[in-house]
């Protein structure tokens, strides 16, 4: 294993240090590149169905000049399609990270190998795969499936079909919102019905082996009164595939007091050409369970065979029943007497239940026709000669949601994917108090401000897989295709092979090689299983809540602080979603990229206001997850994005990032993120090292990996340039805060005499940010201030005073920071350094807690169940803590004590 610790460091300087990790990494990983990138399944198990699958892979800087230099092969030696695009370059201008997208047939493995082929030689992927486009519309024919997408009107796709079977007419957008909130007594709010309307169709690849198609546009009312909601969906199609995946995003821009959503979803259109018999609908249970019913059960109090074929029992199966005109008589009298049924509905309005129910008309009441806990999200509707499977991902995680299938007498079905289902509570957007300035910092930690509790520009992303037939599936191929929509297969490289490459920083692989490291290793273990039990055991669910955690824990109540202020959901404080996404990258494991995942959806959509007049900005934690007055860059920040979308390609994820490089900038000048602390200065505005120009330079450092264009390394330079010309580095400002001008990207020091420092300077992504920059800037300015800063950052006064000539203290000792000084002793080979980072690390934090992630069970009458506690627990003291422990492990785990009191600890 190639890590960090291998150096033999014989200068002071940081960029020579970095620059010989990089060469000798570079030099090693020649070699592999030749014998090629060995992939695996996410979680190990390959899809039991085919399926399209779209990955990221990097590569050492200097190796690879095309992307199309590559082939991929599986353990059989069979060649598979192949089709790959840029995602970011090194600053030499070779790629740094690909993206792949490949087919895989269900016997063609568990394991693969992405080879190099001849420098720049294209790979010879054969493709069914036609794309046309003209002025009105998308056609795209997978070799299997052949869909239009008009360019203008409602529909985002006109019809899908396989062969000559028109499996579904349209598809749409639909809102049903409601004018204000239900009233316990009297007149009800109105109503009203939104159809999307499409402004723009993109299409973004167009094959050999996926199509992209975006569309985007607004929700509008039948008479074009009014216009609002705006959406984007992305279409994904793979050749030789019937299944098509699609990536729904609404953006909030209502009034929170008028606009109340009662239905959130698309519909699709389903010819019938069939008897009603020989209609089907299937809905999807819980552990591989199904309710599936014909639309005109064949049972009766007499028996519908006339033979010894059980002729019901077919039917059941789906099988083709003979036409009216076959049948005998009694058979015709038993079909027109027999009830028949049109309207089907699985309703899960709470993540313990869900309820099915059916009825023959709108006129006549619904029946219930089965209850259970958990559905999987997938519908299915058709006739015996074909259908579409509908599968809402994270169905039951994301309530309330709901399933429809409605028509299925009539010439014309339909089913309806409701995001949010019309038989579940109207969406309240308000805050949760009505106080202007709410409970304040001092009382419960919450910093709300008049007009600043908006949900304006928040956002939501769904999932919805299509899965087209050519008949009445099986149970067995529907929960194949159930499975392939809720847990999208991906593949990945190694732990090690990523480690080496290196990117993302400074983090290390699991390594249990003495007694404290496999203490270390243990606590990481134990934090993250804790978190993933308490999503499920606090039960967080729901639209606008799924992918979050709690922020602090009351023990008295043993309870998280859901309903106080600044102590609920925790958003994205202190970078919980970074700590995941590091733990994944060194584990390797399955559920923890599904909560990494989970979180980097939410955090990115829900946490941000993507348009209005917090456009670029990200709400801090609180009760309700836009509702404090604190909007900063640092949540809106591209950093935690990188991880997924460099894993996964995922192109909303591409464009939130994108979003946020000019938006957050063009933010931060117009409202003053220390508005309430410092008068207003001579500059534009204000900002403080960290988190507020970290947050920047992470955006600008995405842009220029992603784009290649220098005009972004340029914007970080200039602030470089700017604090090395302070007297104090990055130290030069009142707590941390400085005078920043957003056209130029200069900062300024507000005063000569300034000096201070910001503990969210560390907390909110800086470091991590820092390392990967370091490695990238090839700037001396950089690399002095940078150290410098991991050195004076919580340093005895007597050490700053010999660096700076000021008697004072610059930021606090403790777990939260032990980073910073293991950063310097790796980098200067100081072992008081190391010792000291180690000493900081596992003591006492400012707030006087032990970290340990022993889980306790409490089953007294306190809970309404009995739960699993830690004590001391927060998110904050969490992330942070297992930041450090895994970047600790890599710069200076060797020099980890042999023994500690700490090590005895009980996990």
């Amino acid at each position: 294993m190639i890590g960090l610790d291998i150096f033999i460091f014989v200068t002071n300087r940081v960029s020579i240090f970095l620059g010989a990790i990089f060469l000798f990494t570079v030099s090693q990983m020649a070699a592999q590149d030749r014998e090629g990138v060995e992939l695996s399944w996410l979680g190990d198990s390959s899809p039991e169905i085919s399926t399209g699958v779209s990955w990221g892979v990097p590569f050492p800087e200097g190796e690879v000049k095309s992307i199309n230099q590559f082939e991929l092969i599986n353990k059989e030696g069979d060649q598979l399609p192949l089709q790959s695009w840029n995602l970011a370059y090194w600053p030499d201008g070779t790629l740094k990270w690909l993206g792949f997208a490949t087919v895989v047939e269900t016997g063609d493995g568990s394991g693969f190998t992405l080879m190099s082929t001849d420098r720049g030689a294209k790979s010879t992927t054969k493709s069914n795969l036609i794309v046309k486009e003209n002025a009105d519309s998308i056609q795209i024919d997978t070799g299997v499936l052949q869909c239009r997408i008009p360019k203008r009107g409602s529909q985002i796709f006109s019809d899908l079909r396989i062969g000559n079977e028109v499996i579904s007419s349209a598809a749409q957008l639909v809102c049903i919102n409601q004018n204000g909130p239900e009233k316990e007594l009297g007149e009800q709010p109105i109503k009203e019905e939104f159809k999307g309307e499409i402004s723009k169709v993109t299409l973004e690849q167009n094959g050999p082996v996926r199509a992209v198609v975006k569309i985007e546009g607004r929700h509008v009312t039948a008479d074009g009164s009014r216009s609002w909601l705006p959406f984007v969906v992305r279409l994904y199609f793979y050749a030789d595939l019937q299944s098509v995946k699609l990536v729904h995003t609404i953006i909030y821009d209502g009034h929170q007091d008028k606009d109340f959503i009662r239905g959130l979803g698309v519909t699709f259109d389903l010819p019938m050409d069939e008897e009603v018999y020989n209609r089907h609908i299937r809905f999807s249970g819980e552990k591989s369970g199904f309710w599936d019913e014909p639309a005109q059960p064949l049972v009766g109090r007499v028996p519908f065979s006339t033979t010894k074929e059980n002729t019901y029992e077919s039917q059941l199966k789906g099988q083709r029943i003979a036409e009216q005109s076959d049948l005998t008589k009694e058979q015709v009298f038993l079909v027109e007497n027999l009830a028949s049924w049109n309207d089907f509905k699985l309703v899960q309005d709470n993540s313990e239940g869900f309820r099915i129910q059916k009825r023959t008309g709108s006129e006549v009441a619904w029946i219930d026709a089965g209850v259970s806990n958990r559905s999987e999200g997938m519908a299915f509707a058709g006739d015996v000669s074909g259908g579409l499977a509908v599968t809402i991902r994270d169905f039951w995680q994301s309530y309330p949601a709901s399933l429809e299938v409605r028509n299925m007498r009539k010439d014309t079905a339909q089913i309806k994917a409701w995001l949010w289902s019309p038989d579940g509570p109207a969406m309240d957007m308000r805050h949760y108090d009505t106080i202007p300035w709410g409970h304040t910092l001092k009382a419960s930690y919450e910093d709300v401000q008049p007009g600043f509790s908006t949900p304006e520009g928040v956002a939501r992303t769904s999932e919805i897989l299509l899965f087209a037939t050519s008949g009445v599936p099986s149970l067995d191929k529907l929960n194949e295709i159930t499975s392939l929509g809720n847990t999208p297969p991906l593949l990945i490289a190694s732990p090690e092979y990523i480690h080496k490459i290196p990117v993302f920083g400074i983090w290390s692989l699991p390594d249990r090689s003495t007694v404290g490291k496999a203490w270390v290793e243990d606590q990481l273990e134990s934090a993250f299983e804790y978190y993933q039990k308490e999503v499920y055991q606090r039960d967080w669910y729901g639209f606008w809540d799924y992918g979050d955690v709690m922020h602090a824990y009351d023990e008295d109540r043993r309870e998280w602080k859901y309903d106080v202020g600044g102590y609920a959901w925790d958003n994205t404080e202190l970078m919980p979603h970074m700590w995941l996404w590091y733990y994944y990258l060194r584990t390797g494991k399955e559920d923890v990229f599904r909560m990494a995942e989970a979180m980097t959806r939410h955090t990115s959509e829900v946490d941000v206001h993507h348009i209005g007049k917090f456009a670029g900005l990200g709400s801090r934690h609180n009760v309700r997850h836009w509702g404090d007055g604190s909007k900063e860059v640092r949540v809106s920040q591209a950093a935690p994005g990188r991880f997924y979308y460099y894993l996964t390609t995922d192109e909303r994820i591409g464009d939130l990032m994108r979003e946020s490089v000019e938006a957050s900038n063009k933010a931060i000048g117009d409202l003053d993120p220390l508005r309430l602390i410092l008068d207003k200065s001579e500059y534009p505005t204000h900002a403080r090292v960290g988190p507020d120009w970290f947050a920047l330079v992470g955006n600008w450092m995405t842009e220029w990996e992603r784009t290649g264009d220098p005009k972004y390394r340029d914007k970080i330079l200039t602030g470089v340039e700017s604090f090395s010309e302070m007297p104090y580095g990055f130290f030069s400002g009142k707590a941390g805060a400085f005078g920043y001008d957003p056209e130029s990207a200069k900062m300024y020091q507000l005063q000569t005499d300034h000096i201070g420092s910001s503990h969210l300077s560390v907390l909110m992504g800086g470091p991590e940010i820092a390392y990967e920059l370091t490695q990238l800037l090839d700037s001396q300015q950089w690399d002095r201030l940078w150290l410098q800063f991991a050195k004076i950052y919580g340093a005895s006064s007597e050490i700053v005073e010999e660096e700076f000539g000021v008697r004072t203290s610059l930021g606090n000792p403790g777990p939260w920071y032990a980073r910073l000084p293991a950063y310097y002793a790796k980098v200067k080979g100081d072992k008081h350094y190391a010792a000291r980072a180690w000493e900081d690390f596992l003591g006492r934090s400012e707030y006087n807690i032990l970290t340990n992630f022993k889980m306790e069970k409490y089953e007294g009458n306190e809970t309404l169940e009995p739960v699993y506690e830690v004590p001391g627990v927060s998110t904050n003291n969490t992330a942070q803590w297992s930041l450090n422990a895994i970047q600790l492990l890599e710069l200076i785990g060797d020099d980890l004590p042999e023994s500690h009191p700490r090590f005895k600890d009980n996990n």
